[in-house]
């Protein structure tokens, strides 16, 4: 068994998971990735998502293909599902607008990553998802 002091996304990615389970909007806190809200302040509208990407090695995002109906599509934003040890089940987010970075919609379709293999992770600005 991995423990989780030697993988340092691990920790990071399980705040990310509880605040999404959780999306209690009552806490506010300064910005950043491990911030105990999800948007831009408590006093908006409920998100309950925070999308990241996630970089390898050669400092290049990491992609996966996803299958959006009879196509294949590739993407680099994922929502975090699950953080087990070392490794985080993430669904695969799209754009709806290519040229929005803030038109994020889920798909069906997910990928585990072995954090391991990770150097960087950026959170993007939280979103309201439908359909997960």
């Amino acid at each position: 068994m991995v423990n989780n002091e030697s993988c340092c996304f691990a920790k990071i990615l399980k705040v990310i998971e509880i605040l999404q389970n959780k999306n209690d909007d009552s806490i506010c806190c300064e910005g950043g990735c491990d911030r105990p809200f999800l948007g831009p302040s408590t006093e908006l509208l409920c998100y309950n998502t925070r999308p990241v990407q996630f970089y390898i090695r050669n400092g290049n995002l990491f992609t996966a293909n996803y299958n959006n109906g009879e196509t294949t599509a590739t993407s680099n934003i994922f929502r975090v599902e699950k953080v087990n040890n070392c490794c985080c089940k993430c669904r695969i987010l799209a754009l709806s607008n290519p040229d929005d970075i803030n038109s994020i919609v889920s798909t069906d379709n997910f990928i585990t990553i072995n954090l391991k293999c990770i150097c960087a992770i950026k959170c993007l600005n939280d979103v309201v998802l439908e359909d997960i």
